[in-house]
């Protein structure tokens, strides 16, 4: 299946929050749902840099709709506080994109007491969206299919994640690689994204007792030039991770911050997509939508089931969710 931004519907009265997105693949992601309509609340860490983003996008689209929400995902108390802010402005949404994330970093524990990886682009994200769903459900009830929906940036870095998927004796996996660490947070928004489509999605109890049905994907967007590596740790690696990218672009695999938006784009608003893609893990290479081959640990439901669990219960005995 092809896809282009420009054929995105009108999302003229439509709302969406997409993390991480003043730079990179989230920006471009806000900038084309804004340039079709949509009111879009950008997430950034730097009110500044936030700020410097939504006037860039504005200096081509004047008229776009772009709101910010503060938030550093390595500090939990302001990721509550930006949900409950935004709680407070709008009574819809319609499109969560949970985009942002740090990549091999090297070990570090948050404020929050969990390792840096894991609390970004995991932890942080669970912690969001649950305050989010309530109002995502309501949205949804007496739209058609389809109306409101969440993606989960994720990665092929998944297939890094330890043979047990994940350590859930110490999530913080001090003593493994920068790689490992990473691949347990991305396997883990896999996993996040088929808890979410069990209980929400088409044919959930839910959505057979007319409580809500949201389309929830994981995302993987290919080799991307963003920022995103310049914070991996080369000198504990491994191996170059900048010759791996040199290589791929020789291959033409690499794309743009903008292309790499193109999948997030169809999955939270493409007027082509389906129900039965819904829950899965999506690839990007040249067409959007399609299934991508994902680790065993991946498509473990029992696994899944496991980590919701798991997460429901740390996150609740710490505070951040009732």
């Amino acid at each position: 299946m092809t896809f282009h931004p420009d054929s995105l519907p009108d999302l003229t009265g439509k709302v969406f929050i997409v993390t991480g997105g003043n730079s990179g693949i989230g920006y471009y992601t806000v900038s084309h749902l804004a340039s079709h309509g949509a009111h879009v609340y950008m997430c950034a860490r730097s009110p500044q840099k936030g700020t410097a983003a939504i006037n860039t996008i504005k200096e081509t689209n004047p008229r776009a709709k772009i709101s910010l929400l503060q938030m550093d995902l390595t500090d939990l108390s302001t990721v509550i506080t930006a949900a409950k802010h935004f709680l407070t402005l709008e009574t819809t949404l319609h499109g969560l994109v949970n985009n942002a994330g740090i990549m091999a970093t090297p070990f570090e524990m948050t404020k929050d007491g969990h390792e840096a990886q894991w609390q970004t682009n995991y932890l942080a994200h669970w912690v969001f969206t649950a305050h989010l769903l309530p109002l995502m459900a309501r949205t949804s009830r007496g739209l058609p299919a389809g109306s409101v929906r969440i993606v989960n940036v994720t990665s092929s870095g998944h297939l890094a994640a330890p043979k047990d998927g994940i350590h859930f004796e110490d999530t913080s996996l001090k003593d493994s690689g920068i790689w490992a660490r990473y691949g347990q947070s991305k396997l883990a928004n896999i996993l996040h994204a088929k808890t979410l489509h069990a209980t929400y999605g088409p044919g959930s109890a839910r959505a057979r007792n007319g409580e809500g049905e949201i389309w929830v994907s994981s995302v993987h967007p290919g080799i991307v030039e963003t920022n995103l590596s310049s914070s991996v740790d080369k000198s504990s690696s491994g191996f170059s991770f900048t010759g791996v990218v040199s290589i791929a672009r020789m291959l033409g695999l690499v794309w743009s911050a903008d292309k790499g938006s193109w999948n997030s784009l169809f999955c939270v608003a493409g007027g082509d997509m389906k129900a039965s893609q819904c829950g899965g893990y999506l690839e990007v290479f040249g067409r959007c939508g399609e299934p991508w081959w994902q680790s065993s640990t991946a498509k473990d439901t029992r696994l899944a089931e496991k980590l919701e669990g798991w997460t429901e219960e740390v996150m609740r005995r710490e505070g951040w969710v009732q």
